[in-house]
């Protein structure tokens, strides 16, 4: 069989010229099969309308199988020339003939160097692509984060907002006045802290002593 790959000839056909061939020779093959089997049957019924003759089963299937093999031999040979005439002259296509699929080519035809460049070119937008998509996810992720940041500030506008009307309730409307009140009110709470811890310590002590 032929090693030449023919794939345009495979473009044009819908099927590679050599598996063409090879189901021709296997067709070929399994008629000549079955073409031995049929006269192997022949023999046998032949043989056995003389009872004298001394030719047994066996015999005949291995002259059936002798003579076989020799008709493959032949068969091969011949299936090779045949082979070479149909690729060359039947299941090929011209060098000069050019498939309607590919008359663009003809159209406009690029040189080695201008299909080089070419792909360069769309490596280069392509690598664009990838940067431009790359910023895009960047920019959606920092979007998101400003989201979360303008919610944060949201939440300490409504605590100033709140702290406000809880300043306003106990008189102080000025923002710094408010702020000196809510930091007096904070060292109270600290005195009032200690005065506690002191006094705990005190009885922890005293009740020791006891």
């Amino acid at each position: 069989m032929s090693v030449n790959p023919m794939a345009y000839e495979a473009q044009f056909f819908g099927f590679t010229p050599q598996t063409c061939m090879l189901r021709i020779y296997i067709a070929f093959q399994d008629y000549l099969f079955e073409m031995m089997l049929v006269v192997e049957g022949v023999i046998l019924k032949k043989v056995e309308g003389f009872p004298d003759a001394k030719i047994s089963p066996l015999q005949i299937r291995k002259s059936t199988e002798k003579f076989l093999l020799f008709m493959k031999e032949h068969f091969d040979q011949l299936f090779s020339k045949m082979e070479e005439v149909l690729l060359q002259l039947v299941l090929n296509v011209p060098k000069h003939v050019l498939l309607p699929e590919d008359k663009v080519h003809e159209q406009y035809p690029y040189t080695k160097e201008q299909f080089q460049a070419l792909q360069e070119e769309i490596d280069q937008l392509q690598q664009q692509y990838r940067a431009e998509a790359s910023a895009r996810q960047a920019l959606l992720a920092e979007i998101e984060e400003q989201k979360c940041v303008q919610a944060e500030l949201e939440k300490i506008l409504q605590w100033f907002d709140g702290l406000e009307s809880i300043c306003r309730a106990h008189g102080t409307s000025n923002f710094k006045e408010s702020f000196t009140f809510l930091t007096q009110n904070s060292k109270k709470l600290q005195d009032v802290l200690k005065d506690i811890e002191k006094k705990s310590k005190k009885l922890q002590i005293s009740d020791q002593l006891a």
